[in-house]
């Protein structure tokens, strides 16, 4: 079974237009995070999903600079990249990250896949954002192909096309089987997610405090750090 993560990436966000090229600790955001991404253990291949615009020419130079696959597909219809991207990589299981996340954690990423995978019969779909324990910025979504396939042939309506999910969790959560994967502590209210200049500067201090650019960092450490300075949380509260 081939276990593939994609990474929506472009470089149009509307809140911090190119976020995923800008600098964190001497690297693109999108090079941080995919190194990250490289670390979990249950992966056989990493691809960057993003548009034929030509703007996103410089997140195809990034990945072809880390070595993993890319694939270009509609800018709005974030469903239809998916598709694509699975179908060209040959993967079994698909598992969605999106490319503001560069404190993901490898380790969060592999219980989701066994929450999945453990018995297939049981499952079409896990995460850790049905019910939000973790940090924001560690989200990760798995399903099997086949799933995503069956959602792209279904969905219709535009946000079930942009929110890869959203036809599972939102409008027919009836038709599949979700399995949540929640933590022991509840570490929800912080945000790791880069959607804000603010959000920016609060993981750029996290990586020059702890030298993620060095070493690999389980997301316990990072919480651990956050909690005692309070002060970087209020670096993006209110977002």
């Amino acid at each position: 079974m081939k276990n593939v993560i994609v990474v929506q990436a472009r470089t149009t966000s509307s809140r911090l237009p190119g976020k995923v090229l800008m600098d964190l600790a001497g690297k693109t955001m999108l090079a941080q995070q995919l190194g990250r991404l490289k670390q979990v253990s249950r992966v056989d291949e990493i691809v960057v999903a993003t548009t034929t615009n030509m703007t996103d020419d410089p997140v195809i130079d990034v990945a072809e600079r880390e070595g993993v696959r890319w694939y270009r597909g509609s800018e709005q219809d974030v469903l239809s990249r998916y598709d694509g991207a699975a179908r060209e990589s040959g993967a079994d299981v698909v598992v969605r990250v999106t490319s503001d996340c560069p404190l993901i954690d490898p380790g969060v990423i592999a219980d989701v896949i066994e929450a999945l995978t453990f018995d297939a019969s049981a499952s079409d779909y896990s995460s850790n954002v049905v019910q939000r324990t973790y940090p924001r910025g560690l989200d990760t979504e798995a399903l099997f192909a086949d799933t995503l396939f069956r959602v792209s042939r279904m969905a219709r309506s535009a946000s079930a096309r942009e929110h890869v999910t959203h036809f599972i969790l939102v409008e027919h959560p009836a038709l599949f089987l979700v399995q949540s994967v929640t933590d022991a502590e509840d570490n929800s209210d912080l945000r790791w997610t880069v959607d804000f200049r603010e959000d920016l500067e609060l993981v750029r201090r996290i990586y020059s405090d702890l030298g993620l650019s060095e070493r690999n960092v389980a997301y316990r450490e990072i919480v651990q750090h956050m909690r005692e300075h309070p002060e970087i949380s209020k670096m993006n509260a209110g977002f």
